[in-house]
């Protein structure tokens, strides 16, 4: 899932479009609309005041936007009302503009932008839920809700420097009671509509409250002030500051969330999928199309997923052959290689460090190798870290999450490293290179320090675009000779492959065709032969996040689609580079859209 880290952002205009095509170059020649251009302008600044966190991690929050470091978003009623009247009231102004007379750059620009508004008046359309990796069903799951957001926003994206820093810290300490009270409003509000997370979700849930929920002198967002306060030459009262507002206000807050989230828990059924709603149907469609940007129905997203795992089975099983695993099906000989103690690291903090490091030394492996496959590689920094242990229960595997825009602060790479033998040696390579490069930073740097793109387009984004990217991304690792000495790791790539496309089986089962958790979890370990554990938690977040899971191979097949339609079109002529820069020029846009630039640069092709 989606990272970043620190870009130069020096480049001039004429360096960024030296990375587009020779017809994208062309268009570039008309100036941008001005009138295109200013209504971009005003709606990422509305939108950006209606989410501050967003302002904080992308480095906004200064000049006009400074107020904006002490404020935390409104989830309140009035809040979502808020967001769908500026959703609706960004539609008016799209529609007003002449799209035929736009240059072909800024038609992508308004397609990609009208698709994204026109998805969140879909999502908003259902009077219920949150949201994560997606649209969630849930206001407060497992994956969900300001209880688990915030502590590590506070720690790790609100940076302190001065005491302006410190004092606008505490502003959002308060906010973040109210925050958690209202997400618990939510919670009733759904549960009146019949919307509850399942009995499993909920106690996962509870856990994690129950971890977060700790004294105030342990509480993170306490500590993390204290301690950074203090660093600074702040003094210690910041520290007895964010105390007092957590056992006043914070903690209290919790503890009704809590609550509440055992009144549910005992009404809760044990059904996985949004099929048992009443609007659960529509949701689901309005999900897997918002997530995938696909036009696919379930039960096309279902065989999608069931023919692409038969031809990456197809392929696993003779590369096992040749590593002696002869015997079993392909989950069977894949989690006896799960099993082997050469591939893991011992389940302690210091083995959990020998991880992380052996992911830092592939990615230093790999980066002499980009100039070969790319034309232009933004220069940054990130950091791999660990989930946070008090919300590791529930947590994605990975995950990734930006940096600031100017490059002050680097993007982070999450491991969730709760049972070291669910990350086996194998299987971490093929993972960095997804979260890292040549994946989700070498895609998103590109993106943010494209000038030709305007502001409301670089820090937006698709996850059926991003993470079919970031699987591509997998696959060039291995066309380029990362697993010629590994290979062992290259069967965790395929074995990831064989993941991602039985996510789109499972996805689908869950909310389409009533999979129950445990027959969704079976499928995982009979078909790729995943930990237990692991399996779990992807089944549960495909719960609390539906459809997003099925992004990923979809998209992967859109990007290889174009390549394999170009490569049989120029044969030996075929340009590596030029195709990345075709499919990177314009930064991240739906699939559908993503088909029509790479079916129009193949047109320009000799």
């Amino acid at each position: 899932m989606i990272d970043r880290r620190a870009f130069l952002l020096t480049s001039t205009a004429a360096g960024a479009a030296a990375m587009l095509p020779g017809w994208a170059r062309a268009a570039t020649s008309a100036a941008p609309s001005p009138e295109l251009r200013a209504l971009f302008d005003r709606m990422f600044t509305a939108g950006l005041r209606l989410r501050p966190e967003g302002a904080t991690q992308l480095g906004l929050d200064k000049g006009a936007n400074a107020d904006l470091r002490g404020k935390l978003s409104d989830q309140s009623d009035a809040g979502r009302a808020a967001s769908r009247a500026l959703t609706q009231s960004n539609l008016a102004a799209l529609a007003k503009i002449d799209r035929g007379a736009l240059s072909e750059n800024d038609r992508i620009d308004y397609d990609t932008v009208l698709y994204t508004q026109k998805s969140a008046a879909a999502v908003q359309s259902f009077d219920f839920g949150g949201s994560s990796f997606g649209p969630s069903p849930y206001a407060v799951s497992q994956l969900t809700g300001a209880y688990q957001d915030v502590p590590d926003f506070l720690d790790t994206k609100h940076k302190i420097e001065t005491k302006a820093d410190a004092d606008a810290y505490l502003s959002r300490l308060e906010a973040f009671g109210k925050q958690i009270d209202d997400n618990t409003a939510r919670m009733k509000h759904d549960a009146g509509l019949g919307v509850i997370p399942p009995d499993f979700l909920l106690d996962t849930t509870l856990t994690q409250l129950t971890k977060t929920r700790v004294p105030a002198a342990d509480a993170l967002v306490v500590t993390s002030i204290a301690r950074r306060a203090a660093a600074k030459g702040l003094g210690d009262d910041y520290g007895r500051q964010a105390a007092a507002i957590y056992d006043q206000k914070i903690g209290p807050a919790l503890d009704r969330q809590i609550a509440y989230a055992k009144q549910l828990r005992a009404k809760a059924t044990h059904d996985a999928g949004v099929w048992k709603f009443r609007d659960g149907e529509a949701y689901y469609a309005t999900a897997l199309r918002t997530t995938t940007t696909a036009a696919l129905s379930p039960d096309e997203v279902h065989k999608f997923g069931l023919d692409q795992a038969k031809m990456i089975s197809s392929r696993l099983d003779g590369l096992l052959r040749q590593q002696g695993f002869t015997k079993g099906t392909i989950g069977e000989r894949m989690a006896a290689l799960y099993k082997d103690p050469r591939q893991l690291y011992p389940n302690t903090d210091e083995g959990k460090l020998q991880a992380i490091a052996y992911c830092n030394g592939r990615l230093d492996a790999i980066r002499g190798k980009l100039p070969t496959v790319f034309s232009r590689v933004p220069p940054y920094q990130f950091e791999v870290r660990r989930v946070p242990p008090q919300t590791e229960a529930g947590a994605a595997s990975a995950f990734s999450q930006s940096p600031a825009i100017d490059g002050s602060r680097p993007g982070i790479v999450y491991f969730n490293l709760h049972d070291s033998a669910e990350w086996p040696k194998f299987c971490l390579a093929t993972t960095i290179y997804h979260e890292g490069l040549p994946g989700h930073q070498l895609e998103g740097g590109l993106a943010l320090s494209n000038t030709n793109l305007p502001l409301i387009r670089k820090t937006g984004g698709f996850s059926g675009y991003g993470e079919g990217w970031a699987l591509y991304a997998e696959q060039l690792a291995d066309e380029i000779g990362m697993y010629d000495d590994d290979p062992l790791g290259r069967l965790g790539y395929l074995k990831f492959q064989l993941f991602r496309a039985n996510r789109c089986v499972v996805d689908t089962g869950i909310h389409h065709l009533k999979w129950g958790r445990e027959q969704a979890i079976q499928y995982f370990v009979d078909q790729d032969g995943e930990a237990p554990g692991f399996a779990t938690r992807e089944v549960e977040r495909y719960c609390a996040t539906p459809g997003q899971a099925c992004s990923y191979k979809l998209g992967h097949s859109t990007f290889t689609g174009i390549r394999e339609k170009a490569k049989a079109k120029q044969g030996q002529r075929f340009d590596i580079k030029a195709f990345h820069d075709a499919v990177l020029a314009h930064g991240r846009v739906p699939l559908e859209i993503l088909q029509q630039i790479g079916d129009q640069w193949i047109t320009t092709l000799s």
